[in-house]
């Protein structure tokens, strides 16, 4: 039977949307391959060279390093903040959780230009000059909202006479916590790092502000490569990042799934 038409055109529209995202991605994706030093179509050929050159460009391979430390650093102090702060507005009674947890979301509600220069002006009044620890500190705190939705929701459906039943049985809350509260949270604290480490790793708004000079993350060095000359080199990146930033979270749900159907067996 025919899906009326109305339907027809929402999929239609649906697909134009999705081409509209998605091709421009392709696109990069495919130029990345080009054996020419013209981004052009058609592709003269079939080459791994700007990946060679990619890799051999200390200048992008300092960025990548800072990229991933910085990321790696944001996903731990921002999913064990994040866990903590779940732990105590879910299992306790805190006096204000609702306002607490709004003052702790509201930096997903505020536009990323506004909080980075909010955030430096405020250090600027304190005295406090750009660093690497001022650039952590911006990413941890754009990046804390999203573990906090995504473990609160897991600690929501989380049984307490599960972990009372622990205690009953001799268990301190601190055993309770690590074999039986933790391990049931594992797959939204896994999530909640892929989402902190993906975000801090893209992220350039906030990074453009707090970073110090001779500092280059990724995209930071991908806009000023961007904006001397458009090199094939960050097709190639582009590829990398996506590839990185796409996988990682499909990597972290497949584990996720995996450890919650263990736990549910």
């Amino acid at each position: 039977m025919m899906a009326p038409l109305g339907w027809q055109l929402i999929r239609g529209w649906a697909i134009l949307v999705y081409l509209f995202m998605f091709l421009p991605v392709a696109v990069v994706v495919l130029l990345s391959f080009n054996a020419s030093q013209f981004g052009s179509f058609p592709m003269t050929g079939f080459s791994f060279r700007w990946f060679v050159e990619l890799w051999n460009n200390d200048a992008i391979l300092r960025a990548f390093q800072t990229s991933m430390i910085l990321g790696a650093l944001t996903a731990v102090i921002s999913t064990t903040l994040g866990v903590l702060a779940s732990l105590a507005l879910v299992r306790y009674r805190v006096p204000g959780a609702n306002a607490v947890t709004t003052m702790l979301i509201a930096p997903i509600l505020v536009p990323e230009v506004v909080l980075a220069v909010a955030l430096l002006l405020f250090l600027n009044f304190l005295g406090i000059n750009k660093s690497f620890t001022l650039l952590l500190f911006g990413h941890v705190i754009f990046t804390l909202p999203f573990v906090i939705l995504v473990v609160q929701a897991r600690l929501v459906s989380i049984r307490r006479d599960v972990e009372e039943a622990a205690m009953s049985l001799g268990a301190s809350p601190m055993q309770t916590f690590f074999q039986i509260t933790l391990p049931l949270m594992m797959p939204a604290v896994l999530a909640g790092g892929l989402f902190a480490f993906t975000i801090s790793f893209d992220d350039i708004t906030g990074t453009l502000f707090w970073k110090p000079g001779g500092v280059e993350t990724v995209p930071t060095q991908i806009f000023a490569m961007l904006r001397n000359s458009i090199s094939p080199e960050i097709n190639a990146l582009g590829t990398v990042m996506i590839f990185l930033t796409v996988g990682l979270p499909l990597l972290g749900a497949a584990i996720a799934r995996k450890i919650s159907n263990k736990g549910g067996t």
